[in-house]
């Protein structure tokens, strides 16, 4: 085969969107004679196309370098485009500065007014927003959207929407930046943009949503870009980020023997696709290869169903891949019935400074371990700060955390009937997002609130409603749970007497019980006295009996 023929078969190939046979052929080509700027633009989107990392970037170095030598700036600025935002993606911003500098050098001397001065105010925006400079981003992003407004590239669009919605979604104009996210992708999924420009907005979209909490957008561009890899069976970079993104979809719907196995085989998929088979020989390159995400995914799924001891090993391979096992670890400790060890390792991350929805969750975890230890007015701080964030970012998600995490707090200090409402709330926002297990464990609230106000019919029905639920979701630790309180059916009693009813039966003292619950005698006095005149007993001795009798030791 001569090397004419090689070239006409890697160019055939890359039309067709073979991109591993484009690569072998126009590589081959390349070694026999090297290539002009058109067919090294092909080389470089197969090489990145297929996961060829360090080979992509010399090519677009190449490239850019010899449009510089004929003098065409602007296609020499078209490159370093992709240079720049590629360094962007594996954080390298001091290279990525002097080539957006050289660039705009370059487009500036030629007094250039193209496309290519839109792309890198998109740049602009993108280094001011990872720098913290807010007003400077926006401004940026406003110029790139003028420039996509006057020319007809189909990049420079998406890319200008894309920037303009994540500077909006960074100040918390979640609505603007939604409406904008999905302008973007109507564009990339018509097949507007190079498939490079398809796969990092999909992927940008997407983060940012999550970061967004906007769940349902999250959701349905998740289900886009994997029918988009599945129809591209050869793409590399963006198949990973795609399967942890359908992982923590389908573990939000509450299936998660599908999302093991999906996890388990992004796993698999990752460390083979990265060449590299342990976690010191990883290349930093989260955007490309996010296998800690994937693990960290598999242990949630795997602490929910109850396989603590998978969901141990996940956590430490995702602390191993640099991705921070908290707060699913601490909720770990907590399962395996280790509360100080989870309350030490929540509070240590809530010292931490992190992302907003690094925060919320860490919130959420930490509501929940703090009521486990009785700790209520940690708890309630915690939720105020939920509700705080909740509010501001205006995400579904986010107010049915802050409602649940309410209404648990009231309940844990005794208003049962204040509970009710926000319970009530997240209960209908979480089936609004179709998140089964969360909407299951606010019913064991609600069941618990109906129990303390003497409505044991209620009651019943909410605790038997749960308990279908986590069955049908193989949830067996809050099965285990809903059993062991549909066995303690206690006439009523709140959650704390039933605490202090079975130190009663352990024959502890009201001085002792007060040191072990942390609160004062005169409290453990009251609920003493409740819980006898709520069961009818004339003494200690008869609760005593009764706590064994009933199962509440």
């Amino acid at each position: 085969m001569t090397a004419s023929d090689t070239l006409r078969k890697g160019r055939g190939a890359y039309a067709l969107r073979r991109w591993a046979e484009a690569y072998a052929q126009l590589s081959a080509a390349d070694l026999a004679a090297p290539l002009g700027v058109d067919d090294l633009e092909r080389l470089a989107a197969a090489a990145f196309l297929t996961g060829r990392d360090e080979v992509y970037a010399e090519l677009w170095v190449r490239a850019h370098q010899q449009c510089v030598r004929a003098h065409d700036v602007v296609r020499a600025a078209r490159f370093g485009f992709w240079i720049v935002l590629d360094l962007f993606l594996k954080g390298e911003l001091a290279r990525a500065g002097g080539w957006l500098a050289r660039a705009r050098h370059l487009l500036g001397e030629a007094r250039a007014d193209c496309p290519e001065c839109g792309l890198l105010l998109v740049l602009d925006a993108r280094l001011a927003l990872q720098q913290g400079q807010g007003a400077a981003a926006a401004a940026s992003a406003r110029k790139a959207v003028a420039f996509a407004d006057r020319f007809d590239d189909p990049e420079l669009r998406v890319f200008a929407l894309l920037i303009d919605a994540q500077v909006r979604a960074e100040v918390g104009n979640a609505t603007e930046a939604g409406a904008l996210f999905d302008e973007a992708m109507v564009a990339v999924t018509i097949g507007e943009a190079s498939p490079i420009a398809v796969g990092v907005v999909y992927c940008a979209v997407i983060s940012t949503c999550r970061q967004l909490f906007d769940v349902r957008r999250a959701r349905e561009w998740t289900a886009a870009l994997t029918q988009w890899c599945a129809r591209e069976p050869e793409l590399v970079p963006f198949r990973g980020q795609c399967l942890v993104h359908r992982v923590e979809v389908i573990r939000l719907s509450g299936a998660w023997a599908d999302a093991i196995t999906e996890a388990e085989r992004a796993c698999v998929w990752m460390t083979h696709a990265s060449g590299r088979l342990s976690p010191q020989e990883q290349a930093p390159a989260p955007f490309t290869f996010p296998i800690g995400a994937a693990f960290y995914e598999l242990a949630e799924s795997q602490r929910l169903r109850g396989d603590l001891g998978d969901a141990e090993e996940s956590y430490r391979q995702a602390s191993l891949y640099g991705v921070s096992p908290e707060p699913g670890l601490a909720l770990l400790r907590l399962a395996q019935g280790k509360p100080k060890a989870a309350e030490s390792a929540i509070h240590r991350q809530l010292e931490q400074r992190q992302s907003t929805r690094a925060r919320a969750e860490t919130l959420a975890a930490c509501v929940e371990i703090a009521l486990a230890v009785h700790d209520v007015a940690r708890a309630r701080a915690a939720t105020e700060e939920l509700v705080t964030i909740a509010a501001r970012l205006g995400a579904t998600f986010l107010h049915a955390l802050a409602a649940q995490a309410t209404g648990e707090v009231l309940l844990a200090d005794g208003d049962a009937r204040g509970s009710l409402a926000p319970l009530r709330e997240a209960w209908a926002m979480w089936q609004e997002l179709d998140a089964p297990y969360h909407a299951a464990r606010v019913r064991v609230q609600l069941g618990l609130a109906c129990r303390a106000l003497g409505d044991d019919d209620a009651a019943a029905l909410e605790l038997d409603s749960a308990r279908r639920v986590f069955e049908r979701l193989e949830a067996r630790p809050d099965v285990a749970r809903v059993e062991g309180l549909v066995r303690r059916d206690a006439r009523g009693l709140t959650p704390r007497e039933v605490e202090v009813i079975g130190l009663v039966a352990r024959g502890e003292s009201n001085r002792a019980i007060a040191r072990e619950l942390a609160i004062s005698q005169r409290t453990v006095d009251r609920h003493v006295s409740n819980i006898l005149m709520k069961l009818d007993l004339p003494s200690r001795s008869a609760a005593t009996g009764y706590a064994y009798e009933h199962g509440l030791i």
